[in-house]
């Protein structure tokens, strides 16, 4: 499984902490920092995920010789470095935080620089992809003449997931997919546009795809939209697809995007075709947001390493479902999943947790969203919020990933996910389980654990309304 991402590499720092006063010096607020975190960006971001969720992968990339530098190649231990010298600065971006507020952000050694020279090792390690990503944050490397003539020349046979900057060059020919989100789609298309008497009537994202596909001679364009989820749009298409977005609640979107073409690029290696495995990667980076996105990645060079495991997840910390149980499952492993509301965690919860995850390599809970939780238990609920509670899962030890879906009954997600072993609480002793048909389809199996009565959410809930 050869993923080899190319691109540039910046140090991004995080600095987090309350605002409660101004400033006697001027208008502005003063943060009392309580954390401080670094983190590959760019790039470099794309490379750690995949590392982090087990993946092999080579990072081509250009490091500057200086503290900041080093910091990045530290950040980016698990992964396999072929990196020149930029003889640059290593960009820094520095993001200051007062609670879920941004209030500024610093940049430092961001400004353009030639084009660099690529090292014969770079070219090699290119050249041995089974899938490459091209994660271009306008630093040049992905306009090196010798780089665009090699990925040019392997577009018809290696899959390429090519992730555009404004400030980069076009995409080469022949990739499998372009995917600007829509700022960056509508300026290209814009740029494009005066010559082709620029975009008609209709749909803005589907009528800058169809310019771009044109100008970049792309074999497809996924334009992502945010929330509203993506617009795929492939050459002799004659009407694009929209891909719907699950709805979940995230304060930060930083790294939606790269979990995205990392998803994307996973996906395209194990076979998929390409509209499968775009709506798959729209859901990875829908679960990534939920699962607390970028602020949820351990920190490497702080020696985090995620929860320790044993057999098929030893030393991984991973919270994409799709990608989790892909990857048990090609070690030989079963993939165990459960579902429900989870709204108030008591000790039922746990135990009934514990004894599933007992069944298999992995659990992966599939939780009902906020919406789903209102039209299933009423306007009063959730008292907890979808991300809270995924944040509360993910802190048990017996909990491996979180997949949140928005229907009323967690059915598209299992057609997802395809665990081996479906369980349900043991309330359900003696009866066929309403899913049984369904995971029975692929092979799986309806099991239960041990159901502890006089322990419910409602219960806990009347018994708090009481108090208050």
């Amino acid at each position: 499984m050869r993923i080899v991402v190319v691109g540039d590499v910046m140090l991004d720092v995080d600095l987090a902490g309350e605002a409660t006063r101004l400033s006697p010096d001027a208008p502005v607020p003063v943060v009392d920092v309580s954390s401080v975190r670094h983190r590959a960006g760019g790039a470099g971001l794309v490379a750690r995920m995949l590392a982090q969720d087990g993946w092999p992968v080579t990072l081509v990339t250009m490091l500057g010789d200086d503290d900041a530098g080093r910091q990045l190649r530290a950040q980016l231990a698990g992964v396999r470095l072929v990196a020149g010298t930029s003889g640059y600065p290593s960009p820094v971006k520095t993001r200051v935080r007062a609670g879920s507020h941004p209030v500024v952000r610093f940049d430092q050694g961001c400004e353009k620089t030639p084009v660099p020279d690529v090292m014969p090792a770079m070219l090699r390690a290119v050249e041995n992809a089974g899938v490459i990503i091209v994660a271009d944050y306008g630093r040049g490397l992905a306009a090196n003449p010798g780089l665009r003539k090699l990925l040019a020349s392997l577009a018809g046979h290696v899959p390429i997931v090519w992730d555009p900057h404004p400030a980069g060059p076009d995409p080469v020919p022949g990739v499998a997919v372009v995917t600007p989100n829509m700022a960056e789609a509508t300026r290209a298309a814009r740029s494009a546009g005066a010559a082709m008497d620029g975009p008609g009537p209709g749909d803005p994202a589907a009528d800058a795809a169809g310019i771009l596909l044109q100008r970049w001679g792309s074999r497809a364009v996924l334009v992502t939209q945010g929330e509203e989820g993506a617009l795929l749009l492939r050459q002799g298409d004659h009407s694009p697809r929209n891909i719907p977005a699950p709805r979940v609640e995230a304060g930060d979107p930083c790294g939606a995007g790269d979990r995205l073409a990392a998803s994307l690029a996973v996906h395209l290696l194990a076979g998929r075709d390409l509209p499968d495995a775009a709506a798959l990667a729209v859901h990875d980076a829908a679960d990534f947001l939920a699962a607390g996105g970028v602020a949820a990645l351990t920190d490497t060079a702080a020696g985090g390493r995620g929860r320790e495991r044993t057999g098929p997840l030893a030393g991984r910390r991973t919270t994409e479902p799709l990608l989790l149980a892909r990857s048990v499952r090609e070690s030989g492993g079963k993939v165990v999943a459960t579902g429900g509301c989870f709204d108030l965690l008591h000790a039922g919860h746990v135990r009934s947790l514990k004894a599933a995850r007992e069944l298999g390599e992995c659990l992966i809970v599939c939780l009902n969203s906020d919406d789903s939780v209102r039209r299933l238990k009423g306007p009063e609920r959730p008292i907890i919020n979808q991300h809270d509670r995924a944040e509360l899962l993910l802190a048990m030890e017996c909990v491996d990933a979180v997949m949140v879906f928005d229907e009323d009954t967690p059915d598209a997600a299992l057609d997802r996910l395809r665990p081996d072993i479906w369980v349900k609480g043991g309330d359900y002793q003696g009866a066929r389980l309403p899913e049984a048909d369904l995971v029975e389809r692929w092979g799986g199996r309806c099991l239960t654990v041990p159901f502890h009565p006089a322990r419910s959410t409602t219960g806990l809930a009347d018994a708090l309304a009481k108090v208050g």
